[in-house]
């Protein structure tokens, strides 16, 4: 009996492993865990000043420190909840634009040349315009999240629409399909690996652009860490802040992949 139990825990434990390797993208933590240890190392050996770049144990300290009196859920939660605000505000925006501007030409040449103008304006230089317009409360932060997000989800909703296969809306057309059922059921399936491209792209645009929201006068958030550690000469706290923003914006690229994923798996629905 014994022995029937004892194979059966290795038949989970052969399951579990590579399912743990799959979660973890396997071989892609290795670089990163080579640098750590080559971190460590060089600061110990005093290759580097401690007060230029701390070694990781150093900043695992202060982030466990921050886990401990509540600084990481406080300031972690708050930018957090502001990229995903403007992510929605601005990829919403960007469907909308996207949509009218890849359906219907005259739209297209009607706004496209303004919203690529638009695009090339630096993050940086709406700041003080809406500090001005809109104050420095959270809808002027939310609001230059969103900008940052818009302008990736646009192109690629464009890009996708336009590159559908003229073939296959002529079918549709032969079909009698209406406007909307063509949408539906041609344009908007066969454009979603473009759009998820562009979502992907605006999500890692969004958490750059929260760094500049944040330096309108936020009291909470890691932006408002990292300002905190440059005024108070903390490397520490500072490199713990990049950490953050490293890890929680993978958290949210990757949960929009197993988004993607699913809705890949549910594209018989769209049929």
């Amino acid at each position: 009996m014994k022995a029937i139990i004892l194979d059966q825990e290795k038949v989970k434990t052969r399951h579990i492993l590579p399912n743990l390797w799959r979660l973890t993208n396997g071989y892609g933590w290795l670089i990163p865990l080579l640098l750590l240890i080559v971190w460590e190392l060089a600061s110990h050996m005093q290759w580097v000043e401690s007060y230029q770049l701390p070694a990781p144990s150093t900043i695992g300290g202060t982030l466990y420190e921050w886990l401990l009196d509540g600084t990481l859920w406080t300031h972690g939660s708050m930018t957090t909840l502001r990229v995903l605000a403007g992510f929605f505000l601005g990829s919403i925006v960007a469907f909308i634009f996207g949509i009218c501007n890849g359906l219907f030409p005259t739209v297209h040449q009607l706004t496209d040349p303004l919203i690529q103008g638009l695009r090339a304006i630096p993050s940086l230089a709406w700041v003080p315009l809406f500090v001005l317009w809109m104050g420095i409360g959270e809808t002027s932060k939310v609001v230059l999240i969103a900008v940052g997000v818009f302008f990736p989800v646009y192109l690629s909703v464009v890009s996708g629409l336009q590159q559908v296969p003229k073939q296959w809306i002529e079918v549709g057309r032969l079909y009698q399909l209406s406007r909307l059922q063509l949408v539906r059921k041609i344009l908007l399936p066969a454009s979603l690996p473009s759009c998820f491209v562009g979502l992907r792209s605006g999500l890692g645009l969004g958490w750059m652009f929260v760094v500049a929201a944040e330096l309108m006068g936020a009291s909470e958030g890691l932006g408002y860490l990292l300002v905190m550690g440059q005024n108070t000469l903390s490397p520490d706290m500072i490199i713990a802040s990049i950490v953050l923003f490293a890890c929680i914006g993978k958290i949210t690229d990757w949960i929009l992949v197993s988004i993607q994923r699913r809705v890949y798996k549910g594209g018989s629905q769209w049929s």
